[in-house]
């Protein structure tokens, strides 16, 4: 099996060879993200296998990334320094994080 990384530049290699960097743009890549985005909707809600749709929504996000000098592991570094500390509750399945008013003092996000 190919490392992450390895896989990551071999996939930005993809890109690159297809012109999707310098030849597309954010808009047309984010278009690109909901279509695939929606293709794991429709698997999820037909309980089908959904591997090839997150995949792909990878690739998608990797193109975007790239484009702007980042690396998937770079956002997940901001976005888990984010919540590294966020407490909340579950509703209905569903995470909803606790509000932080300007005073610093936890409110209920429900």
């Amino acid at each position: 099996m190919t490392t992450y990384y390895r896989l990551e530049q071999q996939i930005i290699d993809w890109h690159n060879a297809r012109n999707l960097i310098e030849g597309s743009t954010d808009h047309q890549q984010f278009e690109k993200l909901l279509e695939e985005v929606e293709e794991l909707r429709v698997n999820i809600e037909h309980s089908q296998d959904f591997s090839d749709d997150v995949g792909d929504i990878l690739v998608v996000l990797i193109n975007l990334c790239e484009r702007h000098n980042l690396t998937l592991t770079d956002c997940m570094n901001v976005a888990y320094n984010d919540i590294k500390y966020r407490t909340g509750k579950m509703v209905d399945g569903l995470f909803v994080k606790d509000l932080v008013d300007d005073s610093g003092r936890i409110t209920d996000a429900v």
